[in-house]
């Protein structure tokens, strides 16, 4: 996906459109994650790119966008691009001797 969202459409409620653009972001990332992953991946990972043209786009994380967006909106900007990428993710395995945590365990009151 790249793309140039106006967040000015005449006839259009701002908040509605701003509401009916983050839904069709997070509904492109669900169908990229629903695709079957090719045999050599573990996961769906993302190449994000924000910002207020195509060309100051900028690399962020696909979990930060709605927080982009609603920094850009407060700021008074009139449309922003973003592309996502969608790319094989492969898990890093741990490190030898390096275990998981321990859940911290509740406190209790004698």
């Amino acid at each position: 996906m790249k793309k140039t969202f106006p967040l000015n459409v005449e006839g259009k409620h701002p908040e509605r459109l701003l509401e009916a653009i983050k839904h069709e972001i997070r509904k492109y990332l669900k169908r990229e994650r629903s695709r079957p992953v090719p045999a050599d991946a573990h996961f769906w990972d993302f190449d994000c790119r924000f910002g207020p043209s195509a060309d100051q786009a900028t690399p962020v994380q696909a979990h930060t966008i709605n927080t982009h967006i609603n920094a850009l909106v407060a700021a008074g900007g009139t449309q922003f691009y973003v592309e996502i990428l969608a790319k094989p993710g492969i898990r890093e395995p741990r490190p030898e001797g390096l275990e998981a945590e321990p859940a911290p365990e509740a406190e209790q009151d004698d």
